[in-house]
């Protein structure tokens, strides 16, 4: 449309309706979704539980400023803490403004030990958001184009090389913090080698830095656990949380433990909207449906299901380079760019997601049947066979896709 500004490419669809892992279009056209709003429908469309809690709630009151108590965003604090096993909580609207509060939190930090320039180490291919400060943090430079000057204060190494962040200790010592996601999802949905996360929080804990895990996107249960960083069982200082945790309500939080949950004091932080009353009762009824229904275990079910499915239907198929994921956070990766594959899932009835270039990135909601598990991978993984066959393979191209 000539009022918007020209932001996205979008797509010729206009969606109109959506229950539980389908949408349709205003022509009635029918899609079994396996990006879920980009990682944000967790819970599918217009589930009947949280459609009735933000009903109920825009009926009482649906905001009222953080100059007042907002019961429904303490309560909201007390159960992310509980699952995170975090401290306290600053809620806001988006993730890229949680980890603008990371962000803040671990300059302040850095200012508190006497550190007139604090460095925060931030990772290659990571990304962050799209504030001046979170692109500055972000390693991918087409992001960045034409915004510059960027934030000073970020350090990027790379990611999953553990000798890096020990090289850049030894180096100098205006570092603060370390900022990681625990798996990276615009990045290509890339899963560091087990243990590099402990080893993260002892170089933390040796240089009494924080170790900030953005869980943005894997996070509220997306890879079988609430975050994903508790699968090696590690104690973040700061966690920025967002996307599922609405379900669709614009929420995001900063989770904070030990100091770094003291650092943040009247005035030196704040928002507008951010943590009112028809969010926040979002957020509850989030946790509450997942917890009665078992979807973070279901996640985890259902990824390892799909996952076994695109490795015995791609096994052999030429020009699969590798075949990953974690719970509902999964990629597939190709020899050969594949973005156009997107605009041809469209036309076939599925909406997905090209990231990195070459990562068919697939990120459904938890709340798939088994039938509909088994639906999304046999209508992506032939997709992608007729894309391959196609399509001109370089030279070497892998001959076997691997979990």
């Amino acid at each position: 449309m000539a009022s918007l500004m020209a932001a996205y490419g979008r797509l010729p669809v206009t969606m109109q309706r959506g229950e539980g892992a389908r949408l349709w279009d205003d022509q009635g056209r029918e899609y079994l979704d396996a990006l879920g709003g980009i990682a944000v429908c967790a819970l599918g469309h217009a589930d009947p539980a949280i459609s009735e809690a933000i009903a109920e709630q825009a009926r009482e009151l649906m905001h009222v400023s953080n100059l007042y108590h907002i019961p429904q965003q303490e309560a909201l604090g007390t159960e992310l803490c509980r699952i995170a096993g975090m401290d306290k909580a600053f809620f806001c609207n988006s993730g890229a403004e949680a980890n603008e509060a990371c962000i803040k939190i671990a300059r302040l930090h850095g200012h508190a030990k006497g550190i007139e320039t604090p460095t925060i180490l931030v990772m290659d291919t990571a990304f962050h958001g799209r504030t001046i400060a979170t692109i500055s943090a972000t390693g991918n430079q087409k992001i960045k184009a034409g915004f510059g000057p960027m934030v000073e204060g970020f350090e990027v190494v790379p990611f999953n090389d553990i000798d890096a962040i020990k090289a850049a200790a030894a180096s100098r010592d205006d570092i603060v913090a370390i900022m990681v996601e625990p798996i990276q999802g615009e990045g290509g949905v890339n899963i560091p080698d087990e243990g590099y996360l402990q080893a993260l929080r002892r170089v933390c804990d040796e240089h009494d830095w924080l170790l900030i895990c953005d869980e943005i996107q894997s996070g509220m249960g997306r890879t079988g656990h609430w975050f994903a960083f508790q699968a090696e069982a590690i104690q973040p200082d700061l966690v920025a949380v967002a996307k599922a945790l609405g379900n669709g309500m614009p929420i995001g939080a900063c989770l904070a433990h030990g100091t770094a949950a003291e650092l943040i004091q009247p005035g030196s932080h704040g928002t507008t909207f951010g943590g009112n009353p028809i969010a926040c009762r979002a957020g509850l009824t989030v946790i509450q449906q997942m917890e009665t229904r078992h979807l973070v275990a279901r996640a985890g079910e259902l990824g390892t299901r799909i996952l076994d499915g695109f490795s015995n239907s791609l096994h052999n198929q030429p020009g699969i380079r590798d075949i990953r994921g974690r719970g509902m956070m999964l990629g597939i990766e190709l020899d050969v760019p594949c973005a156009e594959l997107v605009g041809k899932a469209l036309e076939a009835g599925i909406l997905l997601n090209v990231t990195a270039g070459n990562v068919i990135r697939l990120l459904p909601p938890y709340i798939l049947s088994d039938a509909e598990a088994d639906e999304l991978v046999r209508r992506i993984s032939d997709l992608i066979i007729d894309f391959l066959q196609q399509s001109d393979l370089p030279d070497g191209s892998d001959a076997a896709a691997h979990a």
